[in-house]
């Protein structure tokens, strides 16, 4: 009986042992990341999904969860919404320019959905938005789940200056399902929008991403969102940055922390 007990706590200590060095934390907390938000006079948050892993970085994890305007990374949802509606055939349709002259020299052209996505073409967005209209852009944005769903505020403003708000974590899970084919959406949708996401593309990894930059609540808002694809792994990510003041290095900064940060994590090398 007693050779039995100690067999049984023999076993026991074993598994106990063996099952402590299985248990990995699934949150990684950096706040060492701070400096690079210092460095540039931002504030923000920075989340960062390990598909593989199953594991996230973060700094400022709280504020992964808050709701921001989604700015123009919101023409990552809005390409898929107008694709699926047919109010567009493909990313190479043009759409004429309407001659109003605007901000950017840039978008003072007719344009494709290619070129408006990578050049963050606001007026194009717009008329894809008009097109698509009030009801069915609702329909798709909920059955979607992209962020809190809210159109209100205009059919061409409501991911500016409208109602319409999204998380970084938020960000983060609708890049994984629009990897993964999970979205509500046809898959050359997909397709397209992926191949327009390009914005590095490396023997050792892809980059697929979206910049976005609005206001709220007497803020500055600046994102940086998309997702790494690797050899081993695929790494979603989402910089979301905020300042009272416009300055000079706002808008490289979405971008230029984000790549440190990835650089620093041995994922661009």
């Amino acid at each position: 009986m007693q050779k039995k007990q100690l067999s049984i706590l023999v076993l026991l200590l074993i598994f106990i042992s063996t099952s402590s060095f299985n248990i990995l934390p699934k949150d990684v907390i950096r706040n060492d990341f701070k400096k690079y938000y210092d460095k540039l006079n931002v504030q923000g948050s920075f989340v960062i999904y390990s598909q593989n892993k199953d594991a996230y970085t973060y700094y400022n994890k709280e504020q992964t969860s808050q709701a921001f305007t989604p700015a123009s990374t919101f023409k990552i949802c809005n390409t898929l919404i107008s694709l699926d509606s047919k109010v567009i055939n493909d990313e190479q349709e043009v759409i004429k320019w309407d001659g109003k002259e605007r901000q950017n020299p840039v978008w003072n052209h007719d344009t494709n959905m290619r070129d408006a996505f990578k050049n963050s073409t606001v007026w194009f967005y717009q008329e894809l938005a008009r097109r698509v209209g009030e009801a069915q852009m609702k329909k798709l944005i909920e059955k979607a789940h992209y962020g809190n769903c809210d159109i209100s505020g205009g059919i061409d403003v409501f991911w500016l200056s409208g109602g319409l708000r999204v998380s970084p974590s938020q960000q983060i899970e609708f890049l994984r399902k629009l990897h993964g084919n999970e979205l509500p959406f046809s898959k050359p949708s997909m397709d397209i929008l992926k191949d327009i996401m390009i914005v590095d593309n490396k023997s050792k990894y892809v980059i697929r991403a979206k910049t976005g930059s609005g206001q709220q609540d007497g803020k500055y808002i600046g994102w940086y969102v998309g997702y790494v694809t690797t050899k081993d792994d695929v790494f979603y990510f989402s910089n979301c940055i905020q300042s009272t003041e416009r300055n000079p290095n706002f808008n490289n900064a979405r971008t230029e922390i984000a790549n440190i940060i990835l650089a620093e994590m041995g994922i661009l090398k």
